[in-house]
């Protein structure tokens, strides 16, 4: 039978990350081992919070708990009636990323393999790693761009906006980071902190600064407005918030040119997947991003990389006491290893 072990891990970030909706200094996610047969499979659930139901860590404590009374009826082969059972209990997505999570890096030790080889990837489409530069003054941005640099990062960046004081400071901070950023390409996160009239400024205005895209212009609850942005803009746009799992993609598919793909949304590898040939049949590209995961979470997404077009899994990359080490820091890019499953080991001792 499987068994469920669930080990909290609190994580500092060495710079606190500033977003339009507040500021996070650390987290508490929640490490899963699923142990079939003396083999462990591991996974992370990370809380994250979209305005509707906040995934907390508590929360996710107790999906993990009540899903592990179920999990223990199968094997980690039966992938098809475990993602039925945990549909029916309607399990939250962070956990439920957790345990498919672990149940992919089972299978893959269980055979030998790294994922990205169990699934026929091609490591050389692997783009480089966005890092993020958060909401501060433009001293406080120059200040992480220099840090980012000094890692041997910083070839694309993504810069958040949508800051409480305004237009003007975001404008102020994108001019500081631009100048000092040389050929880096650039990316910019309003994380929902515009309203039309003000995205409609900046999209124009960012636009002559050859940003990549700009995602996240409005809050999630705000769809209605996408349409027209959408027909004014001379920029891409994304969106993060708004499109949670493969079930958004389809109503916002005439109004956005990409969406944000993160794990812990998605809730699983398998469902990265689905919502990455959804978005494909759409016409629509594709990034990945993170919340506050470690290197676990990250390196499960390293793995399905080559399908993506853009990369921002940068979040292990600024904690102090990453538990975890896995997929390897290469010229800007996040490459998983030839290790058996995810390829993830401790890299310090954590209680069991």
């Amino acid at each position: 039978m499987i068994q469920l072990l669930v080990t909290p891990i609190t994580v500092h970030k060495q710079i606190p990350l500033t977003i339009s909706r507040g500021t996070t200094s650390q987290t508490c996610n929640l490490w899963v081992r699923l142990r079939y047969q003396g083999l462990e499979g591991w996974g992370e659930a990370s809380p994250f919070n979209l305005g509707d139901r906040p995934q907390t860590t508590d929360l996710l404590h107790q999906e993990l708990t009540k899903a592990a009374a179920y999990l223990a009826a199968f094997s980690p082969w039966q992938g098809q009636q475990i993602a039925s059972c945990l549909d029916n209990l309607a399990i939250a997505t962070a956990a439920r990323a957790a345990i498919e999570t672990a149940r992919h890096d089972w299978i893959g030790k269980q055979l030998g393999i790294p994922l990205w080889q169990l699934w026929g990837l091609d490591l050389s489409r692997i783009q480089p790693t966005a890092v993020t530069i958060g909401i501060g003054s433009p001293e406080k941005a120059l200040e992480r761009l220099r840090q980012w640099q000094s890692l041997g990062a910083g070839r694309i960046l993504k810069i958040k906006l949508g800051s409480p004081a305004g237009i003007a400071a975001d404008q102020a901070m994108f001019q500081a980071v631009k100048q000092a950023a040389g050929s880096a390409q650039i990316m910019v996160d309003a994380n929902g902190g515009w309203s039309l009239v003000e995205a409609q400024k900046m999209l124009n205005w960012l636009a002559e600064f050859g940003v990549i895209y700009v995602e996240q212009p409005f809050p999630r609850g705000a769809e209605a407005q996408l349409p027209e942005l959408y027909r004014r803009s001379p920029l891409p746009i994304f969106v993060d918030e708004s499109c949670a799992t493969g079930q958004d993609i389809f109503k916002l598919s005439n109004c956005v040119h990409g969406i944000n793909i993160k794990l812990m949304k998605a809730g699983g590898l398998d469902q990265v997947i689905a919502m990455i040939h959804t978005a494909r049949a759409l016409g629509l590209q594709v990034m990945f991003g993170c919340y506050s995961d470690s290197t676990l979470s990250n390196t499960a997404m390293a793995h399905l990389a080559p399908l993506a077009d853009y990369l921002d899994l940068d979040s292990h990359l600024n904690l102090i006491d990453d538990p975890f080490i896995g997929a390897m820091w290469c010229d800007g890019k996040l490459m998983p290893t030839y290790e058996p499953g995810l390829g993830v080991k401790l890299a310090r001792p954590l209680g069991t």
